[in-house]
Order: structure tokens, then sequence, then C-alpha cells
């Protein structure tokens, strides 16, 4: 089979009028997502040589995040995605031109956190807009998963290639600059993608005189996967800190990077296995099957005990992150009026936050009192502990019905989901 016929899947996506606009405007716009701790973490240290105080405030700015963008995502659904975007962008400018400024002349640190809590307050989750525009344009639901497949390698470029420059920028030019120079790409991003108005998905109509109705969002389904999501983030977190401490405690800080983009790179070369395969079973079996997977592959980090085996390791359980993520998004656009879908896969994505909140928090603790390679554990578990909310979530997928208005599989009795492809 030819490189070409391969990848047919992908590069019919990208001939859908407006997709690849949208798409690539999406990339600048979520680079915030991935600069945003790291940044203001290099800029507050470096101001105040304070890891605990830098870590404090990014925290807080994550937090922020998840709370907030579920909120615009809401309103992107009601009043357009396009009007918000450009809310957002112009906020996220002023309110982290405000931070920066407030860090640098050494304002009282109360300021610090307030300013990070509305930094990540005023941010949206660009990730679910540009997969809510994806869902908007592709009639079939195998396009869909293959474009959900490519947003999850976009999500890795932009993990493997901004951390590294932004850190080059604030370590070699100023601590500022790096937290800056992500901000100001987002922005852009988010401008451009807000001209884009043709592909954002279509706001339901309002009738003079009569209230407007709410889609419920928060679905039983819904909240399950994103427990099940809380777990994976946590997974996520602890990888970041326990290997770069181990990376330390063997004398080579430099090989934490090298190991990080190992399993950044398994990830990525999963995402786009996972959006060419045909899979059997439905969307529900998938997501199960694929959190599964992800548990057991985890496994691998108890065995780690040389930088060697951490490379190979990561790599491995790197393959288990992209399919678990892809198919759980999946389950959610299906399951979610479409009037909603901004708001659903965000909520979504909230959980992955708080998780990469609470696994740093928590692997940082493992690490000083156990030491990096026993705290290797906490990732393990915490993969172990999403596979088992995978299954609860499995349980209650199955007995609970689509929403109106949603798209999802007609197969949800057993029969269908035995094996009868989604």
């Amino acid at each position: 089979m030819s490189p070409r016929t391969v990848l047919t899947p992908y590069t019919d996506l990208f001939a859908v009028p407006g997709a690849r606009a949208f798409s690539s405007a999406g990339l600048l716009a979520r680079v915030p997502m991935s600069t945003a701790g790291l940044g203001s973490v290099l800029l507050v240290e470096g101001e105040s040589g304070s890891y605990a105080l830098a870590g404090a405030v990014a925290g807080t700015n994550a937090l922020s995040f998840a709370i907030g963008s579920p909120q615009w995502a809401r309103a992107m659904d009601r009043v357009g995605q396009s009007r918000v975007l450009r809310a957002t962008a112009v906020l996220s400018l002023v309110v982290g031109l405000a931070f920066v400024a407030a860090v640098v002349s050494g304002a009282p640190h109360w300021t610090w956190f307030a300013l990070a809590a509305l930094a990540g307050g005023t941010a949206a989750n660009v990730g679910s807009v540009v997969r809510s525009r994806w869902a908007n344009v592709l009639p079939e639901q195998g396009q869909r998963q293959t474009a959900f497949a490519f947003e999850s390698v976009a999500d890795e470029v932009v993990f493997v290639v901004a951390p590294p420059a932004v850190t080059f920028l604030a370590a070699l030019i100023a601590p500022p600059l790096g937290f800056l120079t992500g901000m100001l790409i987002g922005v852009v991003g988010a401008l451009v993608l807000s001209r884009q108005e043709a592909t954002a998905p279509p706001v339901a109509p309002r009738v003079a005189g009569q209230p407007r109705t709410r889609s419920r969002v928060l679905t039983p389904g819904l909240v399950a996967i994103g427990i099940t999501y809380l777990a994976v983030g946590t997974v996520f977190g602890a990888v970041d800190v326990v290997v770069v401490g181990f990376a330390e405690d063997e004398g080579a800080p430099a090989a934490a990077g090298i190991a990080l983009s190992a399993y950044a790179a398994g990830s990525l070369l999963a995402g786009l296995a996972y959006g060419i395969v045909k899979l059997p079973g439905t969307l529900v079996t998938r997501f199960l099957g694929a959190a599964l997977l992800f548990a057991a592959a985890a496994q691998t980090l108890h065995l780690v005990g040389s930088l060697t085996t951490l490379v190979g390791f990561a790599f491995l359980a790197g393959l288990a992150i992209a399919p678990v993520l892809i198919a759980g998004m999946s389950v959610v656009e299906s399951r979610v009026p479409r009037a909603s879908l901004t708001e659903g896969l965000t909520w979504t994505s909230t959980g992955l936050t708080v998780g990469l909140t609470a696994g740093s928090a928590l692997a940082g603790i493992a690490v000083d009192h156990w030491g990096a390679e026993s705290a290797f554990a906490v990732p393990a578990l915490g993969a172990a502990l999403a596979g088992l909310l995978a299954v609860a979530a499995w349980l209650v997928l199955r007995r609970t019905p689509a929403p109106a208005g949603s798209p999802a599989e007609a197969e949800v009795d057993a029969g269908a989901d035995a094996g009868a492809p989604a």
C-alpha cells in the first residue's frame, strides 16, 4: 500500500472547504495550552527565585482555566464562536500583559495570583472549538474520527515544539519572553480563527418572546467520561514531574526532554494510525478498549531503572495516549446535542486539566518522599485508576439513552455493542 493511499483519509479532510484554514488557525491558537503553565513558572521563578511560588501561580492559572473555559464554550454555543473568540483573545492579551507587568515590577504576590487566575479564566479551549468545527463540516462519523485523530496529533506537535522554544527564550533572553511569546501567538491564532465564520457551528435560532431553552450537557455519560479523563490527566502531570526528577537523579537533566519527546512521539504515531484504521465495535466499546490499553501500557513505568529504559518505556506508554483521548472525544461528540457541542467537548478537556494539576502535585510529593524511581508508581497507579473508571463509564453509557438532538450511534443495545461497527 502506497503512502498516498494510507494518508488518503487525512488528505480527504483538507479537501473540505475551509478546513485547512480553521485547522491551521486553531494550531496557532492552542499554543498557550502548552506554554501558559511553563511560561508562568519560568517567569515567576526567574523574577522571584522561588519554584514553590512559581508552581502555585501556575496551578492557579490552570485551575482557573478549567473553571472558566466551559463557560466560554457555553457562550459560544449560544451566541456563536466568532464573537466569543474575539472577546477572549482581547481579554487574554490585556490580562496577560498585566500579569507580566505585575511580576516584573515586583508587585505584591497577591496580585500575581489574582492576575494569573484572570489570565486562565479569560482563555478559551481552542481544541474544543476546532473539534466542534470538524463535527459541523463532516457528515460521517468515520470522517470525524479521522479529524479528531488529526487534532490529537496537532496537540502533540504543540506540546513537543512549543515548550522547548519557550524555555529557550526565557532562559537565554529574558524570563518574561517565554510567556509573552506563547500568549501572543495564541491571540493571533484566535483572532484569525474568529474571522472564519463559514465553518463555525450554527447557533440555534431564538424565537422572539420565548425563553431560551438550554440543552442538558452534563449527562451521566459525559460526567463519567470527564471523571475518567481526570485520572488520565493525573498521569500526564505526574509523568512530567517524575521524568524530570529521575533524569536529575541520574545526572543527566537534559535527558528528561528526550524522554518526554519519546512519550509524545508515541502518542503522535498512535494518533495518526487511529485515524486511518477501521476499528470494530461501537464508539463506547472503543473507548473502553483504549482506556484499558492505556492502563496496561503505563504499568511498564514500574520497570524503569535507567535512562535508556525510561526512553523506551515512555515511548511504549505514549502509544496508548492518543487512542484514549480520541475515543473519549468521539463518544462525547456523538452523545452531546449539536447545540451544545463546544461546551460538551470543553467539559471533557476540563477533566484532563484538573487531573494534570493534581498529578503534578502528587508526583512532586512522591519524588520528595520516595525518590524519583519509586515515584513512577504515581502515573502507573493513575493509569490503572483510569482503566477502572472507564469500565464504570462504559456501564453508565450502555444504560444511558442518548440525549435528544445528539448524533449518537444507533447501536446502543447490548447486541450492537458486541461488535457492529459504529
